[in-house]
């Protein structure tokens, strides 16, 4: 019986004569029982279902948006969405009846039942013993906390993204059950001057009880090892936090020594020239096109505004283009005075599909590709770290889309809209892809909500979109488009770019097969998330490659048989993985000894050919 969403969903109100009415039923069922003989309770039957159909039409329970996937609580999910630590065992014929005769509210009744033993400990401590609980008609099993001194303080540490030593602080707060606030200074970069001030060094972790710096994961695992952590928090943390000390990050609030946006010198002018033009449907070989104008009429109206000669006026008309606020709408020229139609950047026909565009075009000067990539792995590193299983196998997306961090990626990629990606090294260019896909795949999930199967998805791959360097760009176009070298995805009968396409400019030049094993999708069967740092990212998707196939549904072998199970995903690419002998050994360099061992005593043994089978891949979302 999952009861977490109630925790988290807040107050939930009921008739008050519900206790009164729980009690004469279980009274009741306890006569029944006595009677009959029936001291022992049957095997629970549909109890899981049961319980699904009360969490679902309770109708007092805060819910998030309709199409966000619904809320689950998987096994190792982050402590940041607090599930009830108890195990519930509960009886489907008891319960069956229950939900039939009676209302919903009774769910809510058994949930303040359930709700009042866990909060008979709730001073706070550390569940080391396990109490049990037997009710007729339910049983619950109880850890017990720690007597220890009620904690009035806060605990805050600075941190920075991808740091392992935050990483380690952050586990042992969580594996303790102790509420702290994180300041990620990567997130928050104004905050990085506040760390300074209050340490005297940029390092991090630094570790905050109320004002008090106690230091580094060294000074942490110090006080633990020598049993004065506890000492500590209680003469500290037992009163109540003064204002001197850090402050919790504030949703919606940006800080004010963050650099405010440089404007973009053409962009005055091209409000002007807006209003100048005269926008309209018009007639181009044979083709209807909407919503443009001609470079003759561009021109123009730039003398107009300008009082400049026509040559002067085509050089502007040009480093418009190249800044993208507006674009020739066949792709055939950058500029040129005279017919050619050409159309602002927010009248293109992609705009409306693209989610990192609202109502108006960024009209900030572009920041620095390099910038902005690790700006945006930073953020996305610090949502995985507080909103994903310790595995990344499951993410909370409600909470993900509730969180600072989502807002903050949310307006940074709009800068995305004009930038120029041209200058990226292969590496820095590598990163940004593989981390624009799986940030938007993200994004995908909390704006569409869940994609479905593999036919459902072709939404989700294909039509959500960004706007990025002045063209769209879709999970599909990214994978197949840039990472695959523009090659076809499976069962597709053309490639993601035709030949006259800009975006090819950016496609790498050949297919690296490891790039299957950094591109996330939001399944199960998908290999799991991260975010790359341009530092060694050969090596990061070697160690994603192995990983994946350390899974049972990555690799496994029956050396009885013969038989090689392979994820279904080689065999959808298998234009880029290769025939099956060639397969098998480039495998064998990302498996660890065990499997390593199995398949090359197969492929050397001289005995019978070797069978490959494919796995089912697992469409459900990753929740």
């Amino acid at each position: 019986m999952d009861l977490s969403h109630h925790d988290q969903g807040g107050e939930t109100t009921q008739n008050p004569d519900d206790d009164r009415v729980l009690d004469h039923y279980i009274q009741t069922q306890t006569e029944e029982d006595e009677k009959t003989g029936n001291g022992k309770l049957d095997p629970p039957r549909k109890s899981d279902s049961e319980w699904k159909l009360v969490s679902e039409n309770n109708e007092m329970m805060i819910r998030p948006h309709s199409k966000l996937p619904k809320p689950q609580a998987p096994p190792g999910l982050m402590e940041r969405s607090r599930s009830l630590p108890e195990n519930v065992e509960t009886p489907a014929w008891a319960i069956g009846k229950f939900i039939r005769e009676k209302s919903n509210s009774f769910s809510a009744a058994i949930t303040k039942r359930i709700s009042s033993l866990r909060n008979e400990d709730d001073d706070g401590g550390y569940g080391h013993t396990v109490k049990e609980f037997n009710l007729v008609g339910l049983k619950v099993v109880k850890a017990l906390k720690e007597e220890r001194k009620e904690l009035k303080g806060r605990i805050s540490f600075f941190s920075r993204s991808n740091c392992r030593d935050c990483g380690a602080v952050r586990s042992f707060l969580r594996e303790r059950n102790l509420n702290f606030v994180e300041i990620n200074v990567d997130v928050y970069p104004g905050r990085e001057k506040e760390l300074i001030e209050r340490t005297g060094a940029a390092s991090v972790p630094q570790i905050f009880f109320n004002e008090k710096l106690i230091g580094g994961l060294v000074v942490l695992n110090s006080l633990r090892n020598s049993g004065m952590l506890e000492t500590k928090m209680e003469e500290i943390l037992g009163r109540k936090c003064p204002e001197d000390a850090p402050a919790a990050p504030v949703y919606g609030f940006d800080e004010a020594e963050e650099a405010p946006a440089e404007a973009d010198e053409m962009a005055a002018i091209v409000r002007v020239v807006r209003q100048k033009v005269p926008i309209q449907d018009r007639i181009m070989k044979m083709k209807f096109v909407k919503n443009c104008f001609s470079g003759g009429e561009l021109v123009e109206a730039l003398i107009d505004h300008l009082d400049c000669g026509r040559r002067k006026a085509v050089e502007i008309g040009k480093k418009l283009a190249r800044k993208h606020f507006i674009h020739h709408v066949f792709g055939e020229n950058e500029f040129e005075d005279g017919n050619h139609f050409y159309r602002f950047l927010e009248h293109e026909a992609f705009i409306p599909k693209c989610h990192n565009f609202r109502g108006a075009v960024n009209d900030c000067e572009p920041k620095a590709a390099a910038t902005v990539s690790q700006r945006l792995a930073c953020i996305m590193s610090a949502i995985l770290e507080t909103y994903a299983s310790d595995d990344r196998s499951h993410l909370d997306y409600v909470g993900i889309s509730n969180s600072e961090e989502f807002r903050r990626y949310v307006i940074l990629v709009e800068d995305l809209q004009r930038i120029n990606l041209l200058f990226l090294s292969h590496d820095e260019k590598l990163a940004f892809f593989f981390n624009l896909h799986n940030a938007m795949a993200i994004h995908a999930v909390i704006r569409v909500g869940d994609p479905g199967g593999m036919i459902d998805r072709r939404f989700f791959f294909a039509e959500f979109m960004y706007v990025v360097g002045g063209y769209p760009y879709s999970l599909s176009s990214i994978k197949n488009g840039i990472l695959r070298s523009n090659q076809r995805a499976p069962y597709s009968l053309v490639k993601p770019f035709s030949s006259g396409d800009k975006r090819l400019k950016l496609a790498f030049g050949k297919v690296n097969q490891l790039i299957h094993f950094g591109v996330w999708n939001a399944s199960r069967g998908s290999p799991s998330i991260r975010f790359f740092t341009t530092q060694g990212i050969e090596s990061q998707l070697r160690n994603a490659a192995r990983e994946y196939f350390q899974r049972d549904d990555g690799m496994k072998v029956d050396l009885a048989k013969r038989i090689v199970y392979l994820p279904r995903m080689i065999k959808w690419y298998k234009s880029d993985f290769g025939q099956d002998k060639e397969i098998l050994k480039w495998i064998i360099n990302y498996l660890d000894a065990s499997k390593a061992g199995l398949l090359t005593h197969l492929l050397g043994d001289g005995g019978s050919s070797v069978n490959i089978v494919y796995q089912n891949y697992d469409w459900s979302l990753n929740s």
